[in-house]
């Protein structure tokens, strides 16, 4: 049986079975479920609670003794297994079949594995667990679910937020449901229940130094190479997370790209422009940007973005901050010197 993460407390309300298995990279989904289900099996009176972390050396002599061990309190059980490799071996392999074919009594069973690769999820111990129990896959949320799921949480604590604040908000925190999180819960404290006003929301969430990162997008449109440089580095000192300041240019920089597409193909700017969500006297700023940056250079700013929330998420080498202000010095420049040339 499966069931997505979004439905287990529907689920859990319904009664506990015997073992779960949580499979996944979505920090902030493990860490719900877990919590989803600790709190059902308190309820049931699970009130024993053991854990093993199924790592290099682990002995799965171990699991076996807990799992047929009779409870110190004479209670009902929750047992934890974390797998974190997810890979266990030829030892855990025959654990973990030998527990699916008999679920110690009294006790729910949580499994925690990461996002299995192929051989893993075709494993002979992973279709014995899915047979036995109830499969969660932690999925990451693409950014094309990302507003739907933020509208569900701010209505959750009782505010709503119209459909360009949720795509701001959905950009800003792309990758990072942890983030999202906390943002939606700031919110949530700082405003009152109802409708939430769209300025309110973006001062709310970048408030986090003395310069406004909405000052590096501008800078950037006016092809300031100077000011762009300053803000970067009060930025930086402020301790601005990079990656939070690359949700705030890669919503910027997408808009232009999309709009420099429209303009190479000689579609109508003011229709692409409301299609990127430009407005105002950003499409101005955006427009003289347009006449100073190819699409070529958009496109490969697009790429470099890419490749800098790699190295900020820890999985390419490289330093953030120094590719972050090559990125945008080197727009602001390109724009400096295309002007110059008229």
């Amino acid at each position: 049986m499966q069931i997505a993460a979004d439905q287990l407390a529907a689920h859990l309300e319904r009664g506990l079975r015997p073992l779960y298995i949580l499979t996944g990279d979505e920090p902030l989904a493990l860490m719900e479920s877990m919590d989803a289900i600790r709190r059902a099996a308190r309820k049931e009176g699970h009130n024993e609670r053991l854990t093993f972390t199924a790592e290099r050396y682990f002995d799965w002599k171990q699991l076996k003794a807990g799992s047929q061990a009779a409870s110190l309190f004479a209670s009902r059980r929750l047992m934890e297994v974390h797998i974190p490799s997810g890979k266990p071996g030829n030892d855990g392999s025959k654990a973990l079949q030998e527990l699916a074919a008999a679920l110690p009594p009294d006790t729910v069973t949580v499994i925690t594995l990461p996002k299995l690769d192929k051989t893993g999820s075709g494993s002979v111990w992973f279709g014995a667990l899915e047979k036995a129990g109830v499969i969660v896959p932690l999925n990451i949320i693409g950014i094309e679910h990302l507003p739907r799921w933020i509208d569900r949480r701010l209505q959750a604590q009782g505010q709503q937020a119209d459909a360009v604040t949720l795509e701001f908000l959905a950009n800003q925190v792309e990758g990072n449901l942890l983030a999202a999180h906390q943002e939606i819960q700031k919110l949530g404290l700082l405003y009152p229940p109802g409708k939430l006003d769209a300025e309110a929301v973006r001062e709310a969430v970048l408030n986090v130094s003395r310069y406004d990162v909405f000052q590096l997008g501008d800078a950037l449109l006016a092809g300031e190479v100077a000011r762009t440089a300053k803000i970067l580095d009060g930025l930086e000192a402020e301790g601005v997370q990079p990656l939070a300041l690359l949700g705030v240019l890669g919503w910027l920089l997408r808009g232009v790209a999309r709009v420099k597409l429209a303009e190479s193909r000689g579609e109508n700017l003011a229709n692409a422009m409301q299609q990127a969500k430009i407005w105002g006297e950003r499409q101005q700023q955006v427009r003289r940007m347009l006449a100073r940056i190819s699409l070529r250079q958009m496109q490969a700013a697009i790429l470099k973005m890419a490749e800098i929330d790699r190295i900020c998420k820890g999985v390419a080498p490289g330093k953030p901050w120094l590719e972050l202000s090559r990125l945008c010095t080197g727009l602001a420049r390109g724009g400096t010197r295309r002007t110059a040339t008229h």
